[in-house]
């Protein structure tokens, strides 16, 4: 197999994130911004202006504000966080999201609440997120927290938040003519080493989860590396879209951890980071193959009819 991890083409799939966040008033007339700094334990500081006509203090001392995070599609009481604001010394308003608040994974959307008024959606300013570039967390057992600001289709503020332990973080992919070679990271558990003994790599199709496809997983400390094959996938082809969803699983099955991109500042991967697509000759037809990141920054595979040439 000869490997290449150049990227060739943007890679898109039939997923995509039903819940989609509502655009402000007007398209963001009159509502404020936010400035987001980011910290490698997986915090947020916010800062923002104080009220029209308002001084921080006074703000702080009489205005009863709140930076509201509501998760979307979710209850709006079990799914919003509410983080006080206070004077940050400069003029302006902070409010703090620390690591250690639990902020379940999905798509949050920024707002800012005074008194009784409707809390207003904030828009994006300047975002300091380079602590999350090439994160390497520390050893530990507790889920992982990353949180990352971005920008929605609508010019909103908004954060994409995981939580998860154990940890399969994606590294350097391999696209070869013969199959797919996937580098990683495992953390979030006690004895990485351990773990890796013995583990494999499953790919799990999606329109029927009962078919998967598992190979030898190669680990040193808590990096690892396998190696799945274009052939055993497509052996389960039948025309139309396969995706193959792809895990990490203990021998026994007692644990399992799903793979993915997340230790960075791409909220979004799929048409940011992507990969070559490599023709197959399938026993049900010539087909495309190629690795791909889904809408939540999980490694996929995908299967699909090779287009006619010419």
């Amino acid at each position: 197999m000869t490997p290449q991890a150049v990227p060739e083409k943007s890679t898109t799939t039939s997923e995509e994130c039903t819940i989609v966040s509502a655009p402000p008033p007007a398209f963001g007339a009159g509502n404020p911004s936010a400035d987001c700094i980011a910290d490698s334990a997986g915090g947020l500081t916010f800062d923002l202006d104080a009220p029209h006509g308002t001084d921080a203090l006074d703000a702080a001392a009489h205005w009863s504000g709140a930076l509201v995070l509501r998760r979307r599609g979710g209850d709006e009481e079990s799914d919003e966080v509410r983080l006080p604001l206070a004077p940050n010394g400069e003029g302006r308003l902070r409010a703090v999201l620390p690591s250690t608040v639990a902020l379940p994974e999905g798509r949050w959307d920024v707002h800012v609440a005074c008194g009784e008024e409707t809390p207003r959606r904030l828009l994006p300013g300047l975002a300091d997120l380079r602590s999350l570039v090439d994160r390497r967390p520390g050893p530990s057992t507790s889920p992982l927290a990353v949180r990352i600001p971005y920008t929605t289709k609508h010019g909103n503020l908004s954060l994409r938040s995981w939580q998860r332990a154990p940890h399969a973080e994606a590294g350097d992919i391999y696209v070869g003519d013969d199959g797919v070679t996937a580098h990683g990271t495992l953390y979030r558990v006690e004895d990485p080493g351990a773990w890796l003994d013995d583990a494999v790599l499953e790919a799990r199709l999606r329109r029927d989860r009962a078919v998967t496809v598992t190979a030898a997983v190669a680990g040193e400390g808590q990096d690892f590396t396998a190696t799945l094959d274009w052939a055993a996938l497509c052996a389960h082809w039948e025309g139309g879209l396969d995706v193959w969803d792809l895990w990490l699983r203990r021998p026994d099955g007692s644990e399992e951890v799903r793979i993915a991109r997340i230790l960075d500042d791409i909220a979004d991967k799929r048409h940011v980071l992507t990969f070559p697509v490599r023709s197959f000759a399938a026993a049900y037809a010539p087909a495309q193959v190629s690795p791909y990141y889904t809408v939540d920054n999980d490694l996929s595979v995908r299967i699909e009819e090779r287009p006619p040439v010419g």
